[in-house]
């Protein structure tokens, strides 16, 4: 779900058309702030954040907020699916990290799994580093390693018992507040289709951040990584049909291979555990 809410989210950020990154931000996590704040007032919630878990909160937010700007960056510059898949390194990193930071260990057919997913991006993400387009390739590249970084403060914090929405409104605010002193200063007036493009942009936005603080937050991220994968298909296809955008061959090999991988991922999940190993 959160695959499909974010390329609902990639999509309009492109439509949106010649906005700065940071005016786009601003607006996509505006309204996830919005809902967040909603569904703890619906639900009586109060926002209280462990002690031990600020700063992990503050990482969470900080990187979020990079990767969101990588990310946006790359979608204006590249091909959305070629931006997706930047994006989509993220659960690659997310397993790294989890390694170090949460002590999680990852038996040998996950760790080969994921490695093999990475390498069904390289076929994607090669046609990018060997044009001109290199510098927001490594800008997109780096959003994927902000990204990874964050789901895994999201999942150390899901593992103390830190609310969903807890998570998702305070990564919002922090980034609407990092966010508005630059956009103020370079603020490019927009129509009202852009507008609405950004809002809906932050629809997505918002249901995706829900579905993958659930993700993170109730499962291992050994086991969420591959199937987040599953974005770079909704962008082809979305690609194709708003952006005329046709995959290369190449891609399409590292589609065949990432699908491949979740769909083996899959099979190997639902074995009893111990004939997971």
């Amino acid at each position: 779900m959160s695959a499909l809410f974010f390329t609902g989210m990639n999509s309009c950020v492109r439509l949106a058309g010649d906005l700065p990154p940071v005016q786009k931000s601003f607006f996509r996590n505006f309204v996830a702030a919005i809902f967040a704040a909603a569904a703890l007032a619906r639900t009586h919630t109060p926002i209280k954040i462990p002690k031990g878990c600020r700063m992990a909160m503050l990482m969470r937010a900080l990187c979020g907020t990079v990767g969101i700007l990588c990310n946006f960056y790359a979608i204006d510059k590249l091909a959305l699916a070629d931006a997706s898949m930047l994006n989509k390194l993220s659960p690659f990193f997310a397993v790294v990290f989890s390694i170090f930071i949460l002590k999680e260990k990852a038996s040998p057919k996950q760790i080969v799994a994921v490695v093999i997913a990475f390498i069904g991006s390289l076929f994607i993400i090669r046609p990018t580093f060997s044009n001109l387009e290199l510098v927001p390739s490594l800008i997109g590249f780096l959003g994927g390693v902000a990204a990874g970084a964050a789901y895994t403060f999201v999942r150390f914090m899901g593992q103390r018992n830190v609310k969903g929405p807890i998570i998702v409104f305070c990564f919002s605010l922090f980034s609407c507040l990092a966010t508005l002193p630059i956009m103020l200063a370079g603020f490019v007036p927009m129509s009202a289709k852009q507008l609405l493009t950004l809002l809906l942009a932050g629809l997505f936005a918002a249901g995706g951040q829900f579905a993958i603080t659930g993700a993170y937050s109730f499962a291992p991220a050994k086991e969420v990584s591959v199937y987040d994968y599953s974005q770079v298909i909704f962008a082809a296809i979305t690609g194709f049909f708003l952006f005329d955008q046709i995959p290369v061959p190449m891609s399409i090999i590292g589609y065949v291979i990432i699908i491949s991988v979740a769909v083996w991922t899959f099979i190997q999940n639902n074995k009893p555990i111990g004939e997971r190993k």
